[in-house]
């Protein structure tokens, strides 16, 4: 099983970008996904959850401006960020269980910057 994240980049403060997360090789469907980030010298933080009955949850920061999703045809995650601010720069990891086992993502890399 792999996890490919992409969407990350440049963006303006108040831009928005939408990040991926794609599950290839698992049989399975994503049964519930989590998007972390790390910004510099600071430890990772869960950002949003999804869980199997579609019930989510974020960080009071992003509340409002950040959605978490999946869709089951493309086996995927994605975290629809908006407004973003310049503390929202970090690199975003996907965590998705699937199969009753959770794989990580690589890592996309979101900057907010006039």
């Amino acid at each position: 099983v792999q996890l490919q994240a992409s969407g990350g980049g440049l963006v303006q403060p108040g831009g928005s970008l939408r990040l991926s997360c794609a599950v290839t090789g698992s049989p399975f469907r994503v049964a519930a996904a989590d998007w972390y980030r790390q910004a510099p010298g600071k430890q990772r933080e869960l950002v949003a959850r999804i869980a199997g009955g579609g019930n989510t949850e974020y960080i009071d920061s992003v509340k409002g401006r950040f959605t978490i999703s999946t869709d089951n045809a493309k086996n995927a995650a994605y975290l629809q960020m908006n407004n973003l601010k310049f503390a929202d720069t970090a690199v975003y990891y996907c965590n998705v269980i699937t199969g009753k086992t959770d794989y990580w993502g690589q890592g996309t890399q979101v900057t907010v910057s006039s």
